[in-house]
């Protein structure tokens, strides 16, 4: 019975977070190689040859390319050529221009004339098609 007692003062003077203390206090948690490349590439940074200084011209791919579109399309957005992501921009602005929302569901758009021809003759549309509708329009 006296080894229970010792037993309990013995489990008393233990601490658990004794055991995961850091043997040292954390200052950051970042490793610290990447501040020495972080300063490495702020002092190479700044360079006076002209090469530095132009930004590189990137060619449009994709959807940010120029493709022709047809007549139907270029009725509404104005131009014979345009990227895709420009063309949508233009058929919400023509869409909100022209009060074409449904006004009791904003994500409903109710077709004028130049709609129908562009989206297959349907009276409205959700705001979802209008990109999967616009691709027969965009000659490849």
């Amino acid at each position: 019975m006296a080894s229970a007692s010792m037993l309990s003062a013995a489990s008393l003077s233990f601490s658990p977070l004794a055991v995961f203390r850091p043997s040292r206090p954390v200052t950051s948690f970042a490793p610290p190689r990447r501040a020495a490349a972080l300063a490495v590439r702020a002092a190479a940074a700044p360079s006076n040859s002209p090469a530095a200084a132009a930004p590189k011209k990137r060619t449009a791919t994709g959807l940010t390319k120029p493709r022709l579109v047809s007549p139907a399309l270029q009725a509404v957005v104005g131009v014979a050529e345009i990227p895709r992501t420009e063309a949508l921009k233009r058929l919400w602005a023509y869409i909100k221009q022209h009060n074409l929302q449904d006004p009791a569901d904003k994500k409903v758009i109710v077709c004028d004339e130049k709609l129908k021809v562009l989206f297959a003759g349907q009276e409205r549309v959700g705001f979802l098609e209008v990109a999967k509708l616009l691709n027969p329009h965009f000659v490849k």
